[in-house]
């Protein structure tokens, strides 16, 4: 056991403490407490603990209402005011300590609804339940508990895993949904480990508040059960009206309340009528905007191939002057003559590999907006920017994800060399 004073805040969720000049990552903590915690490991030099009691507790801290190893909700004891201070702080101090840079202005992160703000999800399916994991094991947590979906989202769910139990589908050990904005049309796409029957998946495939239900196993492949496996959005900025088509598995950004003002973010930072490359482009959320709202003339790089195909629908529906390309990030910026105004990047967890990091810079482009969901591999990257002659001009973050530790960064930088 450690009598602990709280520090500050550390990237992944956890608190910053010292004993005998030890530094301890403590769960369940706000920086300011002084609490009582224990530790569950060591390693690297650094102490991992629980918090145990609080004996001078935040005035942040609420009542927890739901199990906080359970995903998304590893802030949930944290009033919603300060977890947006505390991102923001998380922001900065990763600029400074991974990318060695100081920030010119505080970071301001726009919040959101905390509850049923989720449009996709990954789950689990174990034992008859749908629902995540707890954090560190493969134990199914309840999903309704942790207020990530719409409730009717959550039947759904729970009305499948019935229905797969009672069919004695146990093969089936993931799904993926997705819906729209209003949630007026939801898709739910199964993964099985091994061969499944589809037929008597057709039951499923009725179910109320479903729109599309769809399979994934190794043959013969992803089968239809029934319905559309794709979800459209309708987005209004301005006296535009941007619409999206996205199937199941392709990814798009998951915050219903924040996803027009993210995309408004983004393409307001682009000249009208010029050129742009948007990198990992999607369904085109940014793209598609870019060429709408800004009469942008934008090359849309994506090299997930059920993404590639949502991408090139929408370019065609959209009427505007959008080039897709079906090709891996390091494979056009290799090759690529394109010399746009702006380049739009908005790369998975992991950052930009080196190489494509490099070809992006090679493209010249006199702006770069970089869109992240992850803040160290955003810093990683951000000092390779302006060791390459860019500056940052403007960061903005979006919750994105609410009662947990993660945020949404846009960086504009100015290429200085051009």
């Amino acid at each position: 056991m450690l009598s602990l004073t709280v520090e500050k805040p550390a990237a992944g969720g956890r608190m910053i403490a010292r004993a005998d000049g030890q530094v301890v990552l403590v769960a369940g903590a706000i920086p300011g407490e002084r609490l009582t915690a224990r530790v569950e490991r060591v390693a690297r030099g650094v102490a991992y603990a629980q918090t145990l009691s609080v004996e001078e507790p935040s005035a942040d801290r609420r009542n927890v209402f739901a199990d906080p190893l359970c995903g998304g909700c590893l802030y949930a004891h944290i009033d919603y005011p300060r977890q947006l201070a505390i991102k923001a702080e998380v922001v900065a101090d990763a600029f400074a300590r991974i990318g060695r840079i100081v920030l010119s202005a505080p970071v301001r992160v726009a919040g959101s609804a905390d509850e049923g703000y989720r449009m996709r999800a990954r789950l689990h399916l174990r034992g008859g339940r749908a629902g995540f994991f707890r954090e560190g094991s493969h134990e199914v947590c309840d999903v309704r508990g942790t207020r990530q979906l719409l409730p009717a989202t959550c039947d759904v769910l729970e009305r499948l895993a019935s229905g797969l139990r009672s069919l004695g589908l146990a093969a089936v050990r993931e799904l993926e949904v997705s819906e729209n904005v209003e949630a007026s049309q939801r898709a739910v796409h199964l993964e099985a480990a091994s061969p499944v029957d589809p037929g008597p998946l057709g039951v499923l495939a009725r179910a109320d508040g479903l729109t599309g239900l769809s399979l994934g196993q190794q043959s013969p492949g992803e089968v239809t059960i029934g319905g559309d496996p794709y979800v459209t959005d309708a987005l209004s900025i301005g006296k535009h009206r941007v619409v999206l088509r996205r199937h199941v598995l392709s990814f798009f950004q998951g915050n219903r309340f924040l996803l027009r003002d993210l995309a408004a973010s983004v393409v307001g930072q682009i000249e009208a009528e010029s050129g742009v490359v948007d990198l990992y482009s999607g369904a085109g959320l940014f793209a598609v905007t870019a060429a709408v709202v800004r009469r942008a003339r934008v090359i849309a790089v994506e090299g997930d191939r059920t993404a590639a195909r949502d991408l090139e629908a929408n370019a065609r529906a959209s009427g505007a002057a959008i080039e897709p390309v079906f090709q891996a990030v390091e494979e056009f910026t290799a090759s690529a003559r394109a010399r746009p105004r702006t380049l739009i990047v908005d790369p998975p967890r992991t950052g930009m590999s080196r190489e494509a990091l490099d070809g992006a810079i090679r493209l010249g482009a006199r702006e770069v907006v970089y869109v992240s969901c992850d803040i160290a591999t955003l810093a990683r990257d951000s000092r390779r920017l302006l060791d390459a002659g860019h500056a940052i001009r403007r960061v903005d973050a979006f919750d994105l994800f609410p009662n947990t530790p993660h945020v949404e960064t846009v960086v504009r930088f100015e290429n200085t060399g051009v």
